[in-house]
């Protein structure tokens, strides 16, 4: 059988000084399956772009900004991540240049510029805390990552990096 996962973009938007990123502490519905939780911006790629143009597009949409300079650091597959057990196929940038004011909040809940060394106190997805280290680490190498997940929770973690 085909592996079909959604394919999705995550950003991490860094301010000017490098110091603190733009997280999305997800608020604003009580439906969310990230109710709670804090996170990177992005989502669904639409057919016709880019993985690239995804990102940007959703970086505009989510915070009202325009990104200028982004890197992609690394993939995600997420098998049974999804509310209903869905795959997913993430892409992860860091986003290190940008123009226009960020939004204060939007649709899915208050957008929050936290300072990096805060980042893992934040509640987040526990698979998170594997990862964030490496969007934010010094190896210019991607990082190509396969975390399992099973009803709402991690089940294994590895990566490798070419």
């Amino acid at each position: 059988m085909p592996y079909t996962p959604i394919v999705a973009t995550l950003g991490y938007v860094l301010s000017p000084d490098r110091r603190e990123v733009l997280m999305i502490h997800r608020n604003a519905r009580p439906d969310d399956q990230h109710l709670g939780k804090y996170n990177g911006l992005g989502g669904k790629m639409e057919p016709g772009e880019d993985i690239a143009a995804c990102m940007r597009r959703e970086i505009l949409e989510e915070a009202g900004i325009t990104c200028e300079s982004m890197q992609l650091r690394g993939t995600l597959n997420w098998p049974g991540f999804g509310k209903n057990g869905e795959d997913w196929l993430g892409f992860i940038f860091l986003i290190d240049s940008y123009a226009g004011t960020a939004f204060g909040s939007n649709d899915e809940g208050k957008l929050e510029w936290v300072a990096r060394d805060r980042l893992m106190s934040l509640p987040m997805w526990e698979g998170d805390r594997h990862f964030l280290p490496l969007v934010f680490d010094e190896d210019p190498r991607p990082f190509h990552g396969v975390m399992p997940y099973r009803d709402g929770r991690m089940q294994s973690w590895s990566y490798t990096r070419l």
